[in-house]
């Protein structure tokens, strides 16, 4: 639902967030979880260049409630608040730090956000990461299956795995290169060793916010009433590993060693105006059944965000180079939606928590372009050797060397609103240990 929070002209006494290329304007207020000066976590919300403590601001008496209901992650918050309680932030915030209503206490409530540590908004319980781009599966697919890409289950069910939450960490966190087990297609038997093939993977993630009881699934129409918002997340992948291991039950090793997600929740009030019609399905696919669909998910349910994903090498940053865009696409035209996605987990009774993480599954389009991991970027069709990525100073890319960042970013932009951004989801990968 619209409502002022979304006004376009709304600017803030923070002269920051009134800039246009501004991630975090007024508008958007995303939530975070930071450390200062070594001190205790606390929750906050972006705004600009600064972070609005929401504990200085119970104390001073501008918002209702005891303050050390945000001392600690998010995950405080929701318990001593409810969803319900944390949605009702926004507009008070929005009201707070509007341009006119400067006040001494939400003035000494602002934190510069380079003076900050930025933790995870909330430790994940549960981490279900999915598979919803059908562009992803399909060009994944033909590498191993040229004739058959796609499975016959896939046009039918959300599919996904269940990751291992206790390896998610926040945006800069360094990733070492993973070891583990790989056989070469010509080798006699399998060797241990550091991952060659290591891979990056541009997603977006869902967290939930309330959770339901065991046996009682969510259905379509509750599905993002239960969700908080949306972080960008990064499942970094190690191919080889992948490859040897994943049948027949999936990734083991090659994704569980790291995922990072960003710091910021971007809530699905903030992203109201960026809502889109449910990507259309081709004639001849078939239809979702009834637990899957409705009105509402069909005219709504996906999110328009522009994503991309930058890399640097070290060679780059030695010569004072910023890092380049290797991809750029589009996450409004998945084939399966975050509500769909809750729906279909929780339909066996299976009990989400607040924190809990689902992630959508590499983002990708039908442009070569706009392709969300190194596994696809540098595919060049059956049969065929892999082209890698050229960067500057003739160094190129198949895959990840040591030293190498990833920066994974989104935003949304529409005529007659303001830009809200995600803030960076970045990780450098170190080596095996």
């Amino acid at each position: 639902m619209l409502d002022a929070t979304h006004d376009p002209s709304l600017r803030s006494f923070v002269d920051s967030a009134n800039d246009p290329a501004c991630d975090f304007p007024l508008q958007n207020l995303p939530l975070c979880t930071f450390q200062r000066d070594g001190g205790a976590p606390e929750v906050g919300v972006a705004l600009g260049d600064r972070l609005v403590s929401l504990r200085a601001l119970a104390a001073g008496g501008a918002l209702p409630g005891a303050p050390d209901d945000f001392l600690g992650s998010l995950s405080t918050t929701l318990a001593a608040r409810g969803l319900a309680g944390v949605r009702a932030l926004r507009p008070a915030l929005s009201l707070l730090y509007r341009d006119g209503a400067r006040s001494v206490v939400a003035e000494e409530a602002l934190v510069p956000a380079s003076a900050c540590a930025l933790l995870l908004p909330l430790p994940p319980r549960s981490y279900t990461d999915f598979y919803a781009s059908i562009h992803h599966a399909t060009t994944v697919g033909a590498m191993f299956r040229p004739d058959n890409p796609l499975l016959p289950n896939y046009k039918h069910v959300p599919i996904g795995y269940h990751g291992r939450a206790s390896s998610v960490v926040p945006s800069g966190a360094p990733v070492r290169r993973p070891r583990g087990q790989t056989k070469a297609d010509d080798a006699p038997a399998p060797t241990v060793g550091p991952a060659r093939s290591l891979d990056w993977e541009l997603e977006l993630a869902c967290v939930i916010g309330r959770g339901n009881r065991l046996g009682e699934p969510v259905s379509l129409a509750d599905a993002e009433a239960s969700a908080l918002g949306l972080v960008l997340l990064n499942d970094w992948s190690a191919r080889d590993l992948q490859r040897w291991e994943y049948q027949p039950l999936g990734p083991v090793l090659a994704k569980s060693f790291a995922t990072t997600i960003s710091p910021y929740v971007v809530t699905f009030e903030a992203l109201a105006p960026f809502r889109a019609p449910r990507a259309a399905r081709p004639a001849g696919d078939p239809q979702p059944l009834p637990y899957l669909d409705d009105a509402r998910d069909r005219e709504a349910g996906a999110v328009d965000l522009e994503v991309e994903a930058w890399l640097s090498t070290e060679r780059m940053r030695a010569r004072g180079e910023g890092p380049v865009r290797v991809s750029r696409g589009s996450f409004a035209d998945l084939y399966w939606t975050f509500g769909q996605m809750i729906a279909h987990h929780t339909s066996n009774g299976c009990n989400l928590e607040p924190g809990d993480l689902l992630g959508s599954g590499t983002v990708s389009n039908a442009a070569p372009d706009a392709r969300g991991c190194l596994l696809e970027l540098t595919w060049d069709g059956p049969g065929r050797p892999r082209r890698p990525i050229a960067l500057p100073g003739g160094e190129a890319r198949t895959f990840l060397e040591d030293g190498d960042e990833v920066t994974l970013r989104a935003s949304a932009e529409r005529e007659g609103f303001r830009r809200v951004g995600f803030g960076a989801c970045a990780g450098r990968v170190l080596p095996a240990g």
